[in-house]
């Protein structure tokens, strides 16, 4: 079910507002109502597959009561750690990567093995990464095992973050599952969150999508120009970036609505002047995962020489790209960011005197070419679309169909560059800090969100162009 679809919007959501709601008097009732309803949201994509999201719940709340158990007990707690790491990751690989491997072992050996046909199961990514978080934390004292295994439940699959995150913690939620307050400037917030990450996703990356799938499919039959292959690598950018960070949008916001508060997953990535600080603002719940749940307990940066702190960045990063899909494109994307992140480290980058322009357009444009990669269906696919980009296949720089693309989306080229970065935002606050602003935002803040509102709907209503990239992780 897909946050921008009419059933999500005109069905699922009021239903839930008004049952949880209703039950304001009960807050267990409200938890259950949550836990119910995700399941139900769950099932509703994934209806064969929904007993592995409710067998991941029950096995890592009964690992985490064993480590409550055994506290004590270092070796006992250490072997239900090993256990529980490998039944999860486990899992994720038989669903997500085995049938990659088997098809590679099938093209280095003379006799072919089956490849197994198995439906990926939607987020199982993410709420395999919060269920390991989870008994990480009990292990490592941050939190209390919880006895009641529906608030567990609720944590892992709370419909808002269950396919494509945030990644949160449950030492971020645990003290919220029953003791948060609901108010009507909280509500009211989520519900203009909400809009405007249907914006970003609906408005926005949709749009830029229909240019990118134009573009790559063209790729596929003809080598094409430069500017139209530059043109479809900064669509796919502002793509990817409009497509997640308004699902996380609007992940917080629905939080907001039942009175969690979730932290920022995006702070403005692309106006980066370093990979390094990159990937501080993208995906921050992700990065910050791998950070302390692999970089840190390998070692980090506080090891004995610098040989140990690239292996280190190597583990992390070749586990990134394997984490984004089961494919070799998403390795080598993992291993690009890997060398130039290394390459900042060893060198002090951030510390080096060069022009804060260079730096930005150093960052965009390796960040831009990591995304290709990113997007294509395999190396020879990205090989090929990076040789058009720089002209490697005696292709020409100029073709009508970039001023054609350009032209009927100018404007929605604009609008992501300009909400891309933090203008939209100074100029809110500019308006906000003085008086006479403050009072005009006030009265016009609400019909701008109404208006996004009915033009997003009117958007999904005639059936645009409207996938979610991220939900294939």
């Amino acid at each position: 079910m897909l946050f921008s679809s009419v059933i999500f919007l005109f069905y699922f959501l009021p239903i839930v507002l008004l049952m949880y709601y209703g039950t304001i008097f009960s807050r267990k009732l409200q938890n259950i109502i949550l836990l119910i309803f995700s399941l139900f949201f769950y099932a509703w994509g994934e209806s064969k597959v929904v007993l592995l999201l409710i067998s991941s719940i029950l096995i890592n709340y009964i690992f985490a009561l064993g480590i409550e158990r055994y506290r004590r007990n270092e070796k006992v707690s250490k072997i239900i750690i090993i256990i529980m790491c490998t039944i999860n990751l486990s899992l994720l690989f038989v669903f997500k990567y085995l049938g990659f491997v088997i098809r590679n072992i099938n093209e280095m050996q003379s006799y072919q093995l089956v490849v197994p046909k198995l439906a990926l199961p939607i987020g199982i990514s993410f709420f395999t990464f919060k269920a390991i978080s989870y008994v990480i934390d009990v292990y490592r004292g941050k939190c209390v095992a919880e006895k009641n295994p529906c608030y567990v439940g609720l944590y892992i699959a709370f419909f808002p973050q269950v396919l494509s995150g945030p990644i949160s913690r449950y030492t971020e939620i645990s003290e919220q599952i029953l003791n948060r307050k609901e108010t009507l400037r909280k509500f009211s917030v989520g519900c203009c969150r909400f809009i405007i990450g249907l914006s970003k996703k609906v408005l926005i990356s949709s749009s830029m999508a229909v240019i990118v799938d134009r573009i790559f499919q063209m790729n596929s039959n003809i080598a094409i120009p430069i500017s139209l292959a530059w043109l479809g690598s900064i669509a796919y950018t502002l793509q990817i970036f409009f497509d997640f960070s308004g699902y996380s949008d609007m992940a917080i916001g629905l939080g907001l609505m039942f009175g969690f508060k979730t932290n920022e997953n995006f702070n403005y990535p692309y106006i980066s002047k370093s990979i390094t600080e990159f990937w501080r603002r993208w995906h921050i719940s992700l990065s910050s995962w791998f950070r302390d749940y692999v970089y840190f307990p390998l070692g980090g940066s506080r090891v004995s020489n610098k040989d140990k702190v690239i292996r280190n960045l190597l583990v992390v990063w070749l586990l990134t790209g394997i984490w984004h899909g089961a494919e070799w494109t998403f390795i080598i994307w993992g291993l690009l960011n890997f060398v130039f992140i290394t390459i900042e480290k060893v060198f002090s980058f951030e510390k080096l005197e060069i022009n804060n322009k260079v730096r930005h357009i150093y960052a965009l444009f390796i960040i831009n070419l990591g995304w290709v990669l990113f997007r294509s269906k395999d190396l020879i696919e990205a090989g090929n679309y990076i040789g058009c980009m720089f002209g490697a296949k005696s292709n020409g720089f100029w073709s009508d169909y970039t001023f054609m693309f350009i032209k009927e989306n100018l404007i929605f080229f604009i609008a992501a560059i300009i909400f891309s970065t933090p203008i939209a935002k100074k100029t809110n606050k500019f308006i906000v800090d003085s008086a006479p602003g403050h009072k005009v935002l006030e009265v016009i803040y609400p019909f701008v969100m109404i208006l996004l509102f009915f033009i997003c709907i009117t958007y999904i209503i005639k059936g645009t162009y409207n996938p979610f990239i991220y939900f294939n992780f």
